[in-house]
């Protein structure tokens, strides 16, 4: 087993090769074949290996070009956004696969509902009760990751007849795009550090005909911020007398971890918010999420859906349905919210502790991200580049802007793939480089 495990490590072995027989094995290594059998047996039940009858043993896929073992250990990572890879439940979604592959292994070789399967759509309601969401599944879409949900919405007619959008800057860049390749009109309200100006969202609201306002509700992307509940009632209030829709995108509702902080969709019961949610913090790349829609949108968005992509995957939706149905799913949730408030308080310490007061930065209680605003003189891109010199890797948040609120002097901090030791250190790197660049900019 180990020979063969170190001839794939190695390149000698690639993705398609035929493995050696179980007589070669025997012959070469003067051991049964018996013992050869259990070798390749526990090979293919870790997924190295697959055999093909009358044919023989073949490996699976290529073994990932091993690292350089400083580069591995010296990189810090404020970079990726994707889920902690040492908290992603695997194994436990392995065995949900397996289970969904035995219960749809019919179905999932065939056309399924455009809205989702009925089952899972009837646990996404019981769960989305624990959120303070109250709707029927009737209302409920599963979409292959909220970005698809969005990008729908953006291009989609609205009951109260409106053509614009308001958005808050910054925001998610994938929303950007869809904003550009759909040529959509867009107003922005500024996210600050004293929440958002409600002068200025009542004057869009009133004058510039918004059909809905997207706004990511509790720890949003990049600046980490929550609103409170207040102020979640107001922008309810203001869509209700100006005949606006809420579009809230609550993909990092799961690691609130305060009593009473609901998502705005807890705030009106009428339907006026458009709630979507996604699989971010659970393995994003299963392109899972769902969104919550009126009852009089429900015909032109699964129409768009169709159109998209005809339905999302079954296999995926009921290995979901079995993850959240055996609670695996919420053990697995409050072990992320233990990983990312933990690390959102070393960060928020670290920041206090290290960065010049030249900067400002964002406070998140949890959540993925923070921003540090730089001097304006001090371009984001060049301390970028001036700290993966030192294997210190950061965003840029200028694309994450509409054109006339673009900045170029934002970092955008992400702790997810960061592990919580590195952090301290990370954040002494940055506030090196920017005391380094500022004095050469003197």
């Amino acid at each position: 087993m180990k020979v063969i495990e170190r001839r794939a490590k190695q390149g000698e072995l690639t993705a398609g090769s035929k493995l050696p027989s179980i007589r070669a094995l025997s012959q070469k290594f003067n051991c049964s074949r018996n013992t050869i059998i259990k070798a390749y047996q526990e090979l293919e039940s870790r997924h190295l290996i697959y055999t093909v009858p009358k044919s023989g043993y073949y490996l699976v896929g290529d073994y990932p070009l091993l690292q350089d073992d400083f580069n591995k250990g010296a990189k810090i990572d404020f970079f990726s956004a994707g889920p902690d890879r040492s908290g992603m439940p695997y194994q436990d979604f392995k065995h949900c696969l397996n289970q969904a592959i035995e219960l749809y292994k019919e179905d999932m070789f065939m056309y399924s509902e455009v809205q989702g399967l009925h089952s899972l759509r009837d646990t996404l309601a019981r769960h989305l009760r624990n959120l303070q969401v109250f709707v029927p599944p009737s209302r409920i879409f599963v979409v292959s990751g909220s970005q698809q949900a969005l990008h729908l919405l953006v291009k989609l007619p609205f009951p109260n007849g409106k053509t614009n959008i308001c958005v808050e800057q910054p925001t998610h860049n994938s929303f950007i795009e869809s904003l550009k390749l759909e040529k959509a009109t867009a107003y922005g309200i500024e996210v600050t550090s004293s929440g958002i100006d409600f002068d200025r969202l009542e004057h869009l609201f009133k004058q510039h005909e918004i059909k809905f306002f997207y706004i990511t509700s509790r720890f949003h992307n990049p600046t980490g911020y929550s609103y409170s509940n207040s102020e979640k009632k107001r922008i309810v209030e203001l869509a209700q007398k100006y005949d606006v829709y809420i579009v809230e995108d609550d993909y990092m509702g799961d690691l609130e971890f305060r009593l009473k902080q609901d998502p705005i969709s807890a705030h009106d019961p009428s339907g006026r918010v458009i709630y979507t949610k996604a699989s971010k913090v659970l393995l994003p790349g299963l392109r899972l999420g769902l969104t919550v829609l009126p009852e009089a949108m429900k015909k032109h968005f699964s129409l768009a859906k169709y159109a998209s992509d005809l339905h999302t995957p079954v296999l995926t939706q009921g290995a979901l349905e079995i993850y959240l149905k055996s609670g695996m799913y919420d053990a697995h949730i409050k072990n992320m919210r233990e990983i990312y408030k933990e690390k959102s308080t070393i960060l928020q310490q670290a920041c206090k502790d290290y960065l010049p007061s030249s900067v400002t930065y964002s406070r998140s209680l949890s959540g993925f991200y923070i921003t540090i605003v730089l001097p304006a003189s001090l371009k984001a891109n060049q301390l970028i580049n001036d700290l993966s010199r030192e294997n210190v890797f950061v965003g840029n948040a200028e694309n994450m802007f509409l054109p006339e609120f673009k900045k170029d002097h934002i970092l955008r901090l992400s702790v997810s793939h960061v592990e919580k030791e590195k952090i301290p250190a990370g954040v002494q790197k940055i506030a090196a480089g920017i005391r380094r660049l500022s004095c050469e900019k003197k």
